[in-house]
């Protein structure tokens, strides 16, 4: 038996990052001090689509590309942006703001409802094309 389950690790995750509501992020949208970071696998975005401007760091790749010293390092990531990172349903999204902020990234958030939510209420996407 597992001694921390999924939802243990989601809890943890939530009690010490600041989640957004829809309508608090939406705000955020049109910023240029606001980096908006889709981290669900490609797949998804070709389905669903993804937040306008919106960046995508695939949950497996984060940390390597949020680290200066990874040979992944993106440069979107040094910049002083406040960061809102987002899933499908805001699980994925709560483990990966935990994780960037111990690693010391500054200013970030993520948005509770994830992109689901983000779609329900009407919010702006735009399509991804398919990869070739």
């Amino acid at each position: 038996m597992l001694k921390v389950t999924h939802k243990d690790l989601i809890a943890a995750a939530l009690a010490e990052v600041e989640t957004l509501d829809i309508d608090d992020a939406v705000a955020l949208l049109d910023r240029d001090d606001t980096v908006f970071v889709d981290i669900r696998d490609p797949r998804e975005l070709e389905r669903e689509g993804k937040v306008p401007g919106a960046v995508h760091a695939p949950r497996g790749m984060l940390e390597f590309w949020v680290d200066p010293t990874s040979p992944y390092y993106k440069d979107v990531f040094g910049t002083d942006a406040k960061f809102v990172f987002y899933c499908q349903s805001g699980w994925r999204s709560a483990l990966a703001t935990k994780a960037v902020q111990d690693m010391g990234l500054a200013n970030v958030t993520h948005i509770g409802e994830g992109f689901r939510g983000w779609k329900d209420a009407g919010a702006p996407t735009e399509d991804v094309a398919p990869r070739s």
